[in-house]
């Protein structure tokens, strides 16, 4: 499970009193990681909704004055979706433009700026997803850069559980600190900037699919009968191991083996457990494979044909 999904939940006042042990200082780049500024990030967002007073870890109150910033062309892995299994970590590009008013610096080094994705309400995020690194950006004019970054998920730490595995949506975010430091005890936060915007892009998040194939016998007659089974199975990210695919539709497909193009035989369902298992007479040599279209929450595949040799 997420832990730190888990602090999605915390007002402002706790969100910023979790940042009590700052990251590792870098000089001449910025201070934090993504987690500790996504924390202040969403504490500012909650006070300038006004559903929360924004009040430090040493209890010095205010409000973050609005900077001119907005986003724009957001889009995530090339559109299209994100597929993640139960161990592998998957990171997919992001590129987005910003604009931004004259006085903003976007590349100051105590101003942050990065596009995450969240799942669930803008204002109440069930869960996010963030990179390993800051966005680059490389400016087409004063005032508007084009930026690129990534977004980085993995299954046994980014992930509540099979849940997950649904519409994800962009949004991004600007902080403005001018050299107030969030822990410090004598920040004034009316002197941060701040700057966000939910629903810039939507990506769907994807449980890897698996489609395995054997046709028997091998060789067989021609007219003789040709058992094909497989399995169809899924990504489980609330246990981290693979099940059966129960009750989907699964073509069985035949390619002659002087083509290179598959038709389809047959669609089945697969059972209980995700196993599929049906017959068709043996004509020509070949290959047979299982095609699985997807689903909302599973991405297509095709299992590698089987080879039969027919006499």
């Amino acid at each position: 499970m997420r832990i730190r999904a888990t602090v999605a939940a915390l007002s402002g006042a706790l969100a910023l009193s979790a940042l009590a042990v700052p990251a590792a200082q870098a000089t001449g780049g910025h201070s934090f990681d993504h987690d500790d500024v996504q924390k202040i990030a969403q504490a500012a967002r909650e006070a300038a909704d006004g559903k929360s007073a924004y009040t430090g870890s040493t209890g010095e109150d205010g409000e973050p004055y609005p900077l001119d910033v907005t986003f724009s062309a957001v889009k995530v892995n090339n559109g299209k979706p994100i597929v993640v299994g139960v161990s592998n970590k998957v990171t997919v590009p992001v590129t987005f433009t910003v604009t931004h008013a004259a006085d903003v610096d976007i590349y100051a080094s105590d101003t942050y700026m990065d596009i995450e994705l969240y799942r669930g309400s803008y204002e109440d995020q069930a869960n996010w997803l963030v990179g390993p690194d800051w966005p680059s950006c490389t400016d087409v004019s004063a005032t508007k850069a084009n930026c690129t970054s990534t977004i980085e998920a993995d299954p046994t730490w980014d992930f509540v559980g099979n849940e997950d595995a649904t519409t994800w949506k962009a949004d991004g975010y600007v902080l403005d600190f001018n050299d107030q430091d969030p822990l410090g005890e004598d920040i004034d936060w009316s002197q941060v900037g701040f700057a966000g915007a939910g629903d810039l892009a939507t990506t769907k998040l994807q449980r890897y699919s698996k489609l395995t194939v054997n046709a028997a016998p091998e060789p067989v007659k021609k007219g003789k009968t040709v058992t094909v089974t497989g399995k169809l199975s899924r990504a489980n990210w609330d246990d981290f191991a693979y099940h059966g695919y129960t009750g989907q539709s699964v073509k069985l497909q035949f390619r002659k083996k002087s083509s290179s193009t598959y038709t389809t035989i047959k669609t089945i369902k697969s059972d209980s457990t995700g196993n599929l298992k049906t017959t068709t007479t043996a004509t020509v040599d070949g290959y047979f494979r299982y095609s699985f279209a997807g689903t909302a929450t599973t991405p297509a595949v095709n299992a590698a044909g089987d080879y039969v040799d027919v006499q």
